[in-house]
């Protein structure tokens, strides 16, 4: 036994180690070592002994020194990210024991897109909706930059919306169940920030509230162009069909909706005090679609959307389930609710969002200006002194239908350049456009459409599923689908297609909605928004 304080060493340690290429006896060589009148020997009863002591290894030993204690190369560390907390994809609040929601630790956010792939991102706890769709943009390498947002998606319950730009994704992940099928959805979403535009469209006069006239002599439209410039909403009412809790009947009942809270009548479409019972306060909750409603809830109608509790996680028996006559007038409820709830915040998403998309416009136009269909005019080049603009609204429809029917002629005119395989280009051009759908149904692409937004001019191909040979146009108006057959047909001995009955032929899809999204033709509004579904 080697006795604590059998030596004293002054200075730094000097190694004794046992070589193994010395003598077979076993003896031992000690390192040279100046004198020492500190160095006391052990006491003669303690028999002596051969150790190896502790040494004092600098980081900058040189590969040859004497003091090197063995010749095996270093091991790499195999877990670097265990000693190195900055790079771990670990949080370190889950490693010391912390909230994972401190503003330094990262968080897995997975994104489904519509063909069902996913994509995980590593995001701060800070990280807002618009900043993962934007990340998303840049991944999947999407044409338009525009009108992307992040969906969340409750299957279970049939529930899903949109979240808004300013949203924290992980708070939102938070108060889903651990052992659930909630996700997150990434697809276009064009009708987000679309009352700001079209306020009328969303607001119909007959669903206003009286009381919210306060600025007498003002139209509706100017009153709630008013009130969404600041930031507010004017007060919605209206009938709406409840179903009651731990039942599966549907009662009617006359609905107010003010910034104080949701509140119904218990007295038909009376507003007295006495008559309004509270129903909701807006802060703490959210609002849903309900996707099949019918099935799921026994619904009266298609047009289902429910409140629940924020914070709470999504369970049956916390939603309030509400049904209303038609889509608008769902649309207005689910509007002013977002109005009343986030208020100023949804003017400044949406004008962040038309600053970035301007500045990106900017960006991909250089230095020319961006065209806009309220800045194009009617013009008549057949005169000699060049252009005139046509101010007579008949002259300039007239000009429109002829513009039309110039189509055959330049149609004819690229069927006569050299070296076109115009056969073949015909029949699989559309199949590469995004806005092209391949063999979906009519149900399916009224679903699309709407899960994108219902904004006047959203369009999609697709093949027709009752007529060979053909496709339909399926184009979004006053917040409803119509479908249009596109008929091929034959002229001259070329194939063309048409949706008049021949007045105006196309040689190819392509070519077709090239023209209406300059001009209307047979239908309502011109294509603006393509129907896109991207693979992440």
């Amino acid at each position: 036994m080697l006795l604590e304080n059998s030596m004293e060493v002054e200075g730094p340690w000097r190694e004794v180690s046992r070589r193994t290429d010395g003598p077979e006896d076993g003896s031992t060589r000690v390192a040279s070592r100046p004198p020492s009148s500190s160095l006391r020997a052990p006491s003669a009863d303690v028999p002596s002994l051969c150790r190896s002591l502790p040494v004092s290894i600098s980081p900058n030993r040189s590969k040859g020194g004497e003091s090197q204690s063995s010749s095996m190369p270093s091991i790499p560390n195999p877990f670097p990210e265990l000693c190195s907390p900055a790079h771990s994809p670990v949080p370190m609040g889950a490693l010391l024991g912390q909230s994972t929601s401190s503003a330094g630790a990262t968080h897995v956010v997975k994104v489904y897109g519509e063909d069902g792939r996913s994509r995980s991102l590593w995001v701060h706890a800070g990280t807002t909706a618009r900043d993962v769709s934007r990340m998303l943009v840049q991944t999947a390498h999407c044409a338009d930059q525009e009108s992307w947002a992040l969906i969340e998606l409750h299957p279970a319950l049939g529930l899903e919306r949109c979240l808004e730009d300013h949203e924290t994704v992980v708070e939102v992940q938070a108060t889903w169940p651990l052992e659930g099928d909630n996700r997150l959805l990434f697809r276009k979403n064009y009708a987000k920030y679309e009352f700001f535009k079209k306020p009328m469209q969303f607001f119909p006069e007959h669903m206003i509230s009286d009381s919210a006239d306060v600025n007498k002599g003002m139209t509706s439209s100017e009153l709630i162009q008013n009130l969404l410039n600041s930031g507010s909403c004017p007060e919605i009412q209206g009938f709406l069909q409840v179903r009651e809790p731990s039942r599966k009947a549907w009662k009617r009942f006359c609905f107010f909706l003010r910034r104080s809270g949701l509140y119904c009548s218990t007295k038909g479409s009376s507003k007295e005090p006495r008559h309004l019972q509270y129903v909701a306060d807006l802060e703490d909750l959210n609002i849903y679609g309900v996707i099949d409603g019918r099935k799921l809830y026994g619904a009266p109608s298609d047009f289902t959307f429910c409140i629940k509790p924020s914070r709470n996680r999504a369970r049956s028996r916390d939603m309030k389930l509400l049904c209303a006559e038609n889509e608008q007038i769902r649309t207005c409820w689910t509007t002013a609710f977002r109005l009343f709830k986030y208020g100023k915040q949804l003017q400044c998403n949406y004008q962040l969002s038309q600053s970035i998309r301007l500045q990106e416009g900017a960006v991909r136009q250089g230095p020319k200006h961006s065209v806009t269909e309220a800045s194009l005019v009617a013009m008549d080049f057949s005169g000699k002194a060049g252009g005139r603009v046509i101010e007579n609204p008949k002259e300039a429809q007239h000009a429109e239908q002829e513009e039309g029917l110039a189509w055959r002629k330049k149609t004819a005119l690229r069927y006569s350049l050299p070296n076109t395989c115009h056969g073949s280009r015909s029949t699989s051009i559309h199949q590469t456009q995004p806005w092209f759908h391949g063999g979906v149904s009519r149900g399916e692409a009224q679903r699309l459409i709407e899960e994108q937004g219902l904004v006047d001019g959203m369009f999609l191909i697709r093949d027709s599923q009752q007529h060979a040979k053909c496709f339909v146009l399926s184009l979004c108006y006053k917040l409803k689908t119509k479908h249009y057959l596109i008929i091929p047909c034959e002229e001259g001995g070329r194939n063309y297609y048409t949706m008049d009955d021949g007045v105006t032929l196309f040689i190819d899809l392509l070519q077709l909605v090239e023209f209406h999204q300059i001009n209307r033709g047979i239908l309502p509004v011109c294509l603006k928004h393509p129907c896109v579904c991207v693979a992440l």
